[in-house]
């Protein structure tokens, strides 16, 4: 739609700086456990599976952290970076019980949940958060925004 002078009238960029301040956060969320697992643990003194696993979260991490930073820089790839790191945040959850504890895929969800084992709560808000960030990231509005430039612009 345009307006009377023949430019488009700027879209509302809500759901584009949501989506990138929820994946900023959660990529905050996630980068936390395998940092702290390094500094506990190091890197020599885990098994395969639990790098594995620790490498998920921290790939969810760095791609949500990219998606954020070039959404605040109104770069399509920063959508699509967050489209792309909101399922593999919820990946990152799913991928520890089927690594780390197979048979106990109920009781792993059930205890995240009740915020039983330590830092249930980057496992929380990465299956909450996750889905959320897609949502945002998904929405017209978001690529409106992103794709838009203004007349005279480069």
């Amino acid at each position: 739609m345009t307006s009377r002078n023949g430019h488009e009238p700027r879209p509302s960029g809500t759901t584009a700086i949501l989506a990138g301040l929820l994946g900023l956060v959660l990529a905050g969320l996630l980068g936390y456990l395998p940092l702290k697992f390094f500094v506990d643990y190091g890197f020599a003194g885990m098994d395969g599976k639990v790098r594995g696993v620790l490498g998920v979260y921290s790939a969810a991490a760095l791609v949500l952290l990219a998606g954020a930073l070039t959404t605040f820089f109104r770069a399509v790839a920063g959508g699509v970076l967050l489209l792309v790191g909101g399922p593999l945040a919820v990946a990152a959850v799913i991928c520890e019980p089927v690594l780390l504890y197979p048979g106990y895929f109920g009781d792993f969800f059930a205890a995240m949940f009740r915020f039983a084992p330590d830092d249930a709560f980057v496992r929380v808000g990465a299956v909450v958060g996750g889905p959320l960030v897609f949502v945002l990231a998904v929405l017209p509005w978001t690529f409106r925004y992103l794709r838009h430039r203004p007349a005279g612009s480069w």
